[in-house]
């Protein structure tokens, strides 16, 4: 779609509500959005690019917005296919146009592009060198390993607006979930599973681009994917500190259940009732074996306590609950207190590898006791439970 923002900046995104998993491995059953810009000063610049899968609609819209002019710039945030898929393309229609992106970008960018011609081409910029279009002044933002290492946002100083790459991104097709963030009736929900699955390792990083935002003066915020930042922008900035510093979001209990064959689910469901009716305001069950997992990391981050329950398997962990722990590792979780269920049937073990898997993460308060059910609950598991649930609560 185009559409025309203030200040001769048009947007040239394009939507794909076909693709299935991005990056491989998340769900997305409201497709995504890849934003791409065009300003139209003196010079005239093209803020990134889109993926192969949207090439001939993204050319078709480059042209039209053209409209008989050539780009002097290609301004490129971020390597990822999704948003470089046309860079050769680009460099070979418009052979005048000068590709301007942080060094490691170009650098990296014969990986993408086999015989690609760079000599000459190219325009390297660093943390606080500018990019003059004539209104339009850009301003680049280094924002290494958010989520890559080659990454750099730009701010225009004539209308306040951040280009921010992936951050501030989110899940969902615009045509789904509105072009303008205030359209969106949940912004928060796929952009916080967005944010713990593709960037959520990285928080250090993120508060180090947060301080710089925070000395400029940001009237609007557009990023890679997803809805545009216009209104309110103080609720997405104090959302991406609390989520960088993995602080709580939100107070309640998450119980994550890994249940073979319902013994596992009927415990933890027990044990759910158990805490509503002692009192705890919000109790989020989830079935590891049939639910997202990226959503489960997303409440695992979201809420101040978590259960993990799960079944005994092959001497260790049965694989959905190692799973999500692995996960769970690999994003940096931290600063929460975690209770324990196994379940096993001759020789529990699930206990032992939970406690483990919890032990390597940092900043982790195991919850005592450890509750063990065999096979199936009974009345005489019933005191543990509830011990465990007061502790929780």
């Amino acid at each position: 779609m185009i559409r025309t923002l203030i200040n001769n900046v048009k947007y040239i995104g394009t939507d794909d509500t076909d693709l299935d998993l991005f990056e491989g491995q998340y769900i997305i059953p409201d497709g995504v959005s890849y934003n791409s810009y065009v300003i139209l000063d003196e010079k005239v610049a093209v803020l990134d690019t889109v993926d192969l899968r949207k090439a001939d609609l993204w050319k078709q819209q480059l042209a039209e917005t053209l409209d008989g002019r050539r780009p002097d710039y290609l301004v490129v945030h971020h390597l990822e296919p999704d948003h470089a898929g046309l860079i050769g393309w680009m460099l070979e229609e418009y052979p005048d146009v000068k590709l301007v992106a942080g060094a490691r970008a170009i650098q990296m960018l014969p990986q993408f592009f086999e015989n690609i011609a760079l000599e000459g081409r190219t325009q390297a910029v660093k943390e606080g060198d500018t990019l003059s279009l004539g209104q339009h002044v850009l301003q680049f933002v280094a924002a290494p390993m958010v989520h890559w290492p080659e990454v750099m946002m730009s701010f225009d100083h004539l209308d306040g607006t951040l280009y921010s790459a992936d951050a501030f991104g989110k899940f969902g097709a615009l045509a789904k979930c509105g072009f303008y963030g205030g359209e969106d009736n949940d912004w928060s929900c796929e952009a916080r599973r967005y944010y713990f699955n593709i960037v959520g390792k990285y928080g250090a990083q993120v508060q180090a681009v947060l301080g710089k935002a925070a000395r400029l003066p940001i009237r609007h915020i557009r990023p890679l994917h997803g809805p545009l930042l216009e209104e309110n922008l103080g609720q997405y900035l104090d959302l991406y500190n609390t989520w960088s510093r993995y602080e709580v979001e939100t107070k309640g209990i998450f119980i994550a259940v890994a249940s073979i064959h319902g013994g596992t689910m009927a415990a933890a469901e027990r044990l759910a009732a158990l805490l509503r009716e002692k009192g705890a305001k919000r109790v989020v069950v989830s079935d590891l074996c049939r639910s997202d997992i990226a959503e489960n990391v997303e409440d695992a981050f979201r809420h101040d306590r978590m259960v993990v329950a799960a079944s005994s398997y092959d001497g260790g962990l049965f694989t959905p609950m190692y799973d999500f722990l692995h996960r769970l590792q690999s994003k940096g979780y931290c600063k929460r207190r975690v209770a324990i269920l196994e379940n096993g049937s001759w020789a529990p073990s699930a206990g032992r590898v939970m406690r483990e898997m919890l032990g390597a993460m940092k900043d982790i308060e195991i919850i005592e006791p450890t509750v063990t059910i065999r096979s199936r609950l009974k009345q005489s598991d019933l005191p543990a439970l509830e011990s465990l649930a007061g502790q929780l609560v």
